[in-house]
């Protein structure tokens, strides 16, 4: 009797680590750029080439410095092909006045085909998430005006697949501040993917607008995060999913028993 429980309690943990091992695979970002020193051009997830500085543009200090004329781009997507996800970043905003440009945008090398993080390009002050001839796009309800220029802060938009329209949610630091189902969701391909920093899209070389800000982190998951999980997320590139303090309480309450 004595060995049934334990085999049932291992059971128990079994499925438990699986099923958190699915969560943080969920979690574990397709694209992931730090700006940190060692790592200022580099995607930690290793899917995407170095970054590409242009006009201008520099990093230091943990940032990515942007401006008029000056942006950002990667290329060379290896990952697997993304339908649904989420795309993340923390920013400085330090122009409230600039328009039509994008913390993070995820471009076709292909043609005119983006979505986007952008950035008071339908209403003054306000994020939304930008697409191609604004076909996934809806002024976010209740959305945020930005009010003030050199406060971090994150935004993360997300696409679900629903029954292949796009769901869309937007979040600013954690808080839901639209969501709508408007338009295809797209797919990108390996081989035919950039993601850009700075312009909302990049067509045929040319970059089509502009932020002023620095960009402290950007992130692609090939994923829909729930607003828990973008909320835990934390920019020194942890999540808050489960804490390894409490597996391991866990883990030793059972051998206890």
């Amino acid at each position: 009797m004595k060995s049934l429980k334990y085999f049932f309690i291992l059971t128990c943990f079994v499925l438990f680590m699986l099923g958190l091992s699915m969560l943080v695979q969920a979690q574990t970002p397709l694209g992931q750029w730090t700006f940190e020193p060692g790592n200022e051009l580099k995607d930690l997830a290793k899917n995407f080439g170095d970054i590409k500085l242009n006009g201008g543009a520099t990093v230091a200090k943990g940032v990515l410095n942007l401006d008029t004329n000056m942006w950002a781009i990667t290329t060379g997507y290896t990952g697997p092909d993304i339908k649904e996800k989420t795309m993340v970043a923390w920013l400085y905003l330090d122009d409230l006045e600039i328009k039509m440009g994008a913390p993070i945008a995820i471009n076709k090398t292909s043609g005119d085909a983006f979505d986007a993080i952008t950035y008071a390009e339908r209403q003054p002050h306000r994020f939304f998430p930008g697409s191609s001839n604004f076909s996934r796009t809806e002024d976010p309800v209740p959305g945020f005006e930005e009010k003030e220029t050199g406060k971090l802060i994150q935004l993360a938009v997300s696409y679900e697949n629903s029954n292949n329209l796009a769901h869309i949610r937007m979040y600013r630091n954690g808080d839901l501040i639209g969501d709508y189902t408007k338009g295809n969701i797209a797919t990108w391909t390996k081989g035919d993917v950039e993601a850009i920093f700075g312009p909302r899209a990049v067509i045929g070389g040319t970059a089509y607008g502009w932020i002023k800000g620095r960009v402290s982190e950007a992130r692609l998951y090939g994923s829909v995060l729930t607003q828990a999980q973008v909320k835990a997320l934390s920019i020194d590139g942890t999540s808050a999913v489960v804490p390894s303090g409490k597996l391991a309480t866990l883990w030793g309450t059972m051998k206890a028993n």
